[in-house]
């Protein structure tokens, strides 16, 4: 896996967390944010602001500050009609979040001197323009384009978690709604088990809030007359409503990707580039795509966008496989590249899809549930049928995470070949 993808799941993680807290106000949220971010030396950024749109004055000021530069004076703002300003904010509507050479005399002297920024909240309208309500500032001894990446995914889930606190209180009139979003979401989704071939498959879905942003579907298709499965598991950014209609996006698109493409590569960057395109804040999803053939040696081709990576494991020889990553998110960014990989599947082989619901659910304590109780479950019930697996799976994840404060959906796919058919 690349350092950019590493760098892009583990930004997904962080804000996944920090946006699950209860917080006061968005204004503690994105103080919460710009401190997590500014500790973690892989983003290489050492200070963080968080500027208001202050609309009496027309200006941006500096609401809160952290990190290793020179403290800013309090009530410090920056003039939305200065020449300079209004070039960066105009560019800041249009591209979400750029960077540059800081150029204000005070903040060069308090030793910001290369500055990353992003719009976050809601876009407020004024005489002059239309102004994001906030934007984080971050500050670097040169650019980064890793870390200028993994800003699209702080300011998406930034922009979901402070849109979810203002919606909290119109939750009530939603619940209707909800209900019959999730009546729909069930009866999409996929019958339990299926049988191809000498594959047994078996999945199951627990959303954390009635929707879910979790999916996974089963898609029989032909090409050179030879039938095929697909078999597609992912996870939308977000939680509740929003990601439900992510999900269901992604569950169509892909199955009218798959009627104009065969090459699950060329499916992907397809859906890639709708997502990016169709989504404003929540616009990336992780996927992992499968696809199960009739070749004699039962060959999976598969290709995983930034996904949990699933566990293959054989008991011929007492080994797991991970399949991780060969992409990066789904709708980060627009025109990119997915490789196909493949793992073979022997008789008695398991092989485990699943959400973060699953491998990161938390205990009271914060501990993650991890692979590696997922790698032991699947070797004490391999002999079972993956029904039997999965529920078991499960029901170890759920007694775990119990007394946990941070919930997830949670969802998962066991394929098992017929330990006896050769």
């Amino acid at each position: 896996m690349s350092s950019n993808n590493s760098s892009q799941i583990e930004t997904y993680k962080i804000l996944e967390n920090l946006s699950s807290r209860k917080h006061k106000n968005g204004l503690k949220l994105l103080e919460s944010i710009i401190q997590e971010i500014i500790v973690k030396p892989e983003f290489e950024v050492f200070g963080g602001r968080v500027w208001l749109l202050d609309i009496n004055n027309s200006s941006y000021k500096i609401a809160s500050q952290y990190g290793n530069t020179e403290e800013i004076p309090e009530g410090f703002s920056l003039l939305i009609d200065e020449n300079q300003i209004q070039n960066y904010l105009n560019r800041l509507m249009k591209e979400h979040t750029i960077h540059g050479q800081e150029t204000d005399t005070l903040l060069r002297e308090k030793g910001i001197n290369y500055f990353y920024l992003a719009g976050v909240g809601e876009i407020i309208k004024m005489s002059n323009g239309k102004y994001f309500q906030y934007a984080l500032g971050f500050n670097s001894d040169s650019y980064s384009k890793d870390f200028h990446e993994s800003l699209s995914i702080i300011r998406s889930l930034t922009t979901v978690a402070l849109r979810n606190l203002d919606e909290k209180e119109e939750f009530s009139i939603l619940k209707s709604d909800i209900k019959k979003a999730s009546e729909l979401q069930r009866n999409l989704l996929p019958d339990h088990y299926l049988e191809y071939r000498d594959f047994k498959i078996f999945g199951l879905s627990a959303p954390d809030r009635g929707v879910s942003g979790d999916y996974f579907d089963y898609v029989r298709s032909t090409f050179d007359e030879e039938e095929q499965l697909s078999i597609i598991i992912s996870d939308a950014a977000s939680k509740g409503l929003p990601a439900a209609i992510e999900a269901l996006f992604v569950s169509g698109a892909i199955r009218m990707g798959m009627a104009f493409a065969s090459r699950i590569s060329h499916i992907l960057a397809i859906l890639n580039n709708l997502i990016h395109k169709t989504f404003q804040a929540e616009k990336f999803v992780s996927l992992f795509y499968a696809e199960l053939t009739g070749a004699s040696n039962r060959l999976v081709l598969y290709a995983n966008a930034g996904h949990p990576s699933p566990i293959h494991y054989r008991p011929s020889s007492d080994k797991f496989q991970m399949l991780d990553p060969t992409g990066p998110l789904l709708g980060v960014l627009e025109n990119q590249k997915f490789t196909v990989e493949n793992a073979r599947m022997l008789p008695g082989d398991v092989l485990a899809l699943f959400t973060d619901g699953i491998n990161e659910a938390q205990d009271e304590e914060g501990n993650l549930f991890g692979d590696d109780r997922i790698k032991d479950i699947i070797k004490q019930y391999h002999n079972e049928s993956a029904k039997v697996i999965a529920y078991h799976l499960i029901e170890e994840v759920q007694k775990f995470s119990v007394q946990s404060i941070y919930t997830d959906d949670k969802t998962l796919v066991i394929i098992k070949r017929d330990p006896k058919v050769n």
